[in-house]
């Protein structure tokens, strides 16, 4: 019997050819199971037709993953998880999980059953990923998984900060305690020494009044001395005068 192929049969035949098979290959295999139907002129006509308008479908279709492998070959998928001892996950990165961030962060809608994990991802790190879009097209894609900061950690990271702004105001504080201390130091040098100052000029001032003094009584003495001269004189005279 002749049969035109719906569906590709390997080894046998491809889609739209026809072709003499046996009857019962026909009727019990090909036809139940819809690989094949009885090729008429009718039915080659129709099918002629379909086969056609498939075919420009699958072309445009093929076109279609190029061009979308094109954008997915390479590309980086980021996603945060919560990880414990040894980067290990808490759950796991599944397909679902990379389908869903690459439609969210690229907007490229992939099945998830096109992506071939072998099995989920349950550790920190950067993993290779092919994509199978067709037969023979299957681009990669970089899938990295870093670790999510809990709200635990993050309490305690502004924790850490918000010591080290007091630890920094204190710090501050202390350099200005200390610069105020050093000027205070300075202020009371100063004023010791000035009170020294004070304290040689006031004696350099009585010096110089006793030395006045001194000067007056020395002044006086001399006049004083100068007067008994005279005298001594005039009363020579007069003895002198008395002789004679």
């Amino acid at each position: 019997m002749k049969v035109i192929f719906l569906e590709d049969v390997p080894k046998v035949a491809k889609a739209g050819e026809i072709k003499e098979v046996a009857d019962g290959y026909g009727r019990n295999f090909l036809i139940p199971q819809k690989l094949a139907m009885l090729a008429s002129s009718s039915t080659i006509s129709t099918i002629e037709v379909q086969y056609r308008v498939k075919t420009k479908e699958e072309t445009q279709l093929d076109a279609e993953m190029l061009e979308l492998a094109r954008q997915l070959e390479g590309k980086e998928v980021i996603l945060k998880a919560r990880a414990g001892a040894k980067d290990r996950l808490y759950g796991s990165i599944t397909n679902t999980d990379i389908a869903s961030e690459l439609e969210t962060s690229a907007g490229l809608v992939i099945d998830k059953r096109k992506i071939e994990l072998g099995e989920p991802i349950r550790q920190l790190g950067s993993y290779e990923v092919a994509i199978r879009l067709a037969k023979d097209i299957v681009p990669k894609i970089k899938v990295t998984v870093t670790g999510e900061v809990t709200e635990e950690e993050t309490k305690d990271t502004k924790e850490v900060k918000k010591k080290a702004k007091v630890t920094e105001k204190e710090t501050k504080d202390t350099k200005e305690a200390k610069r105020k201390a050093k000027v205070t130091e300075k202020e009371t040098k100063d004023t010791k020494e000035v009170k020294k100052k004070a304290k040689v000029t006031e004696k350099e001032t009585k010096d110089t009044k006793e030395v006045k003094k001194k000067a007056k009584v020395t002044e006086k003495e001399t006049k004083d001395t100068k007067e008994a001269k005279r005298k001594a004189k005039v009363t020579e005279k007069e003895t002198e005068g008395e002789t004679g």
